[in-house]
């Protein structure tokens, strides 16, 4: 399985955050939050369940991915260093 799809879903996940925190700290407007605040769940949803049916998912990657914002991230690097097929050692 390739490592495109939770790329794509890392990114959207740290970028909805960020924005749903810019609108927090700025002006709040409730048609953003309510446009990103799902995308963000959803984002969420699918690094974790992209992380979990990856070939090369040690442990590490795993719990990696249940960190929101940047666990999708984390998650990518770790599972980019162990090689597929086999779980990284330790």
């Amino acid at each position: 399985m390739p490592l495109r799809p939770l790329r794509i879903a890392a990114h959207a996940e740290l970028v909805s955050l960020l924005a749903l925190l810019a609108n927090l700290a700025t002006v709040h407007l409730a048609p953003v939050s309510s446009l990103l605040g799902p995308l963000h769940g959803c984002a969420y949803l699918f690094v974790v369940l992209l992380a979990w049916r990856l070939p090369r998912a040690t442990p590490a990657v795993k719990a990696l991915s249940l960190i929101p914002g940047v666990g999708g991230l984390l998650a990518l690097r770790a599972a980019a260093g162990a090689p597929a097929g086999r779980p990284a050692a330790g």
